[in-house]
């Protein structure tokens, strides 16, 4: 029995309504004004920045890496005629941030103004809500604060040879500004090339530790140049080494560590990260800006003073470097008895 005719009619109406409302939409996308369809992907890296940016810092501020990260941000604002605004996240020694910065869009827009810590031994000695490697992308280390092997003036030893003779057979004691610190990590590995026995002893920040430095309380303490010099000078402690690949220009005389203990490098760089997938043109119109900023005469009189050794890298260079220090970081860690 065939198709009844109303039926056909019906089927056919059916199919030119449909043909019709095609025609309609397709026509309706082409008029769809420019404004409405969405922005290249390569527009917007060329365009950036359009709105202001926020600059996470992992640490409280008034400290070195707050004030780095205010000067840069500074000379950022200016060179590239957008805000840039610190935001002081503080917390899980500054995985907060960095969690906050992996998470956030890859636009941009939110930046972390990081340290060594929160790649290279913050994730490898507790659970953080990130990955150092997959989740950041290097931009550029603005500046390295060195750390200084000083001792208690009271020691009768002028040379790390010395200070390690002294301390063969004795119980030792070293302070740092709290576990898990650059200052801890450089002091236990610092006793362990040398075959020292000494207890740790942390402190709620660099402050109260180098007071006790200078009291005579603990034997020794790894920290910041500027923490160390002024105190040096006026021979409260001794210095004895640096922490560095290369010896300090402040302390041209002072040898450095890896002098006597190869392949001990151990310093607290500051720099730019962006969230992964970020771009490459963001990343590298930030980086050329972050090394303009790291040279210019006057921050690098800032920094300076602050005993801050300027760099500036690409994010290749950051990338190397960060490959390059951690098994260092790694050997700190296990010789201080914290590896996850």
């Amino acid at each position: 029995m065939g198709v009844p005719a109303y039926a056909k009619r019906k089927k056919r109406r059916l199919m030119q309504l449909i043909r019709s409302r095609v025609r309609v939409a397709l026509i309706s996308s082409l008029l769809l004004p420019m404004s409405l369809l969405p922005t290249p992907l390569h527009a917007q890296s060329s365009d950036w920045p359009t709105k202001t940016v926020t600059v996470v810092v992992p640490f409280a501020a008034g400290g070195n890496t707050d004030v780095m990260a205010r000067m840069a941000s500074s000379h950022l604002s200016t060179a590239l005629k957008q805000s840039f605004v610190v935001e002081n996240r503080v917390g899980a020694a500054g995985a907060l941030a960095a969690a906050y910065v992996a998470q956030a869009a890859p636009d941009g827009y939110t930046l972390l103004f990081g340290a060594a810590p929160q790649i290279a031994v913050v994730p490898r000695i507790q659970k953080v809500n990130y990955d150092p490697l997959k989740d950041l992308a290097p931009v550029s280390v603005f500046g390295t604060g060195p750390f200084i092997l000083a001792i208690n003036a009271g020691i009768p030893a002028k040379t790390m040879q010395e200070f390690v003779a002294y301390g063969k057979g004795k119980k030792l004691n070293f302070g740092s500004g709290g576990t898990g610190s650059i200052g801890h990590l450089s002091g236990a590995l610092f006793v362990a090339r040398a075959g020292l026995d000494s207890v740790h002893v942390p402190f709620k920040g660099g402050g109260p530790a180098m007071t006790s430095l200078v009291g005579g309380q603990i034997d020794m303490y790894f920290g910041n140049a500027s923490e160390i010099i002024p105190h040096a000078e006026t021979g409260k402690v001794r210095i004895l080494g640096v922490a560095t690949d290369k010896r300090m220009q402040q302390l041209p005389n002072v040898p450095t560590i890896s002098e006597l203990y190869p392949n001990f490098s151990l310093n607290s760089w500051n720099g730019f990260m962006a969230p992964a997938k970020t771009p490459q043109a963001i990343v590298d119109r930030l980086a050329q800006q972050v090394i303009a900023a790291a040279r210019d005469p006057a921050i690098v009189a800032q920094l300076t003073k602050l005993g801050i050794e300027p760099n500036g890298t690409t994010p290749q260079e950051f990338v190397a470097q960060i490959a390059r220090e951690q098994p260092q970081f790694d050997a700190a860690i296990k010789a201080a008895n914290m590896a996850q």
